[in-house]
């Protein structure tokens, strides 16, 4: 039993299915990835996880630790200790960072949110003072949102393409996050089409147009399926085989 599960999870979406009939099991302290080709139903895999207005209304069930958490809103699923950083970090514009940093966590001490700005890379003296504002770069946005995440101290933590739109220097502390999360025994979800986010997981599933494909152990997993998938005559083929060399392996 996985500290997270779906049990026979279907959405459908303006009349079209996007996620079929998903048996999942998340373990407990590990990395997962949820891999596959633009269109594949990743993103609203998370977001159904979270329970986001328009993505409630699922067929099956969602259990966290063994209870059922449909019918639950964002809030109350945050509550639990289950949260998503976004490809694309929420805005709140004019907040001030260190605020920002420290919301998800009432009385969150300045002493945490300096600790958490210095595990992304962020200098507490030139940022807590900052504001959350278009000066920002897209990397330093997603730093703010992982100290933010470090500061709630989450059990499961969602990933969606968290090295999407930033340069290498905030994809290494990206990164050191997620491994310094693993250590601490967080879940960690990873949504992704990057082998190179793959290779931080523990393991993976493929999932094609909201189907389950495959699942196991991500060297296993994407091994079987470079070998097996290529050639592919799926409409979505050119996003799946940028992850494999096309001889049993990740390129």
């Amino acid at each position: 039993m996985g500290i997270l599960e779906f049990d026979k999870v279907s959405l459908e979406l303006d009349g079209h299915r996007i996620l079929n009939n998903l048996d999942l099991d998340f373990w407990e302290g590990h990395v997962h990835a949820v891999v596959g080709p633009n269109g594949a139903g990743k993103s609203t895999l998370a977001m159904t996880i979270m329970g986001l207005a328009g993505y409630e209304h699922h067929e099956g069930d969602i259990r966290f630790k063994g209870k059922s958490i449909k019918g639950l809103t964002v809030n109350q699923r945050a509550r639990l200790g289950i949260t998503l950083a976004w490809q694309e970090p929420a805005r709140f514009e004019g907040l001030g960072v260190g605020a920002f940093i420290g919301a998800g966590k009432p009385g969150a001490s300045v002493q945490e949110i300096d600790a958490a700005l210095e595990l992304v890379g962020l200098s507490p003296g030139r940022y807590r003072s900052r504001r959350v504002d278009k000066t920002l770069s897209g990397g330093e946005r997603k730093r703010i949102e992982l100290a933010s995440i470090i500061v709630m101290d989450p059990e499961v933590v969602l990933m969606d393409e968290p090295d999407s739109g930033v340069d290498i220097e905030a994809v290494n502390y990206i990164f050191s996050v997620i491994d310094q999360l693993r250590e601490k025994g967080t879940t960690i979800i990873l949504i992704t089409h990057s082998a190179e986010v793959l290779r931080r997981s523990d393991h993976a599933f493929l999932l094609c147009h909201g189907n389950l494909m495959d699942k196991g152990p991500t060297a296993r997993m994407l091994a079987y399926f470079g070998g097996k998938c290529i050639p592919c005559t799926h409409k979505n083929a050119p996003e799946l085989t940028e992850l494999f060399d096309g001889k049993g392996g990740i390129q």
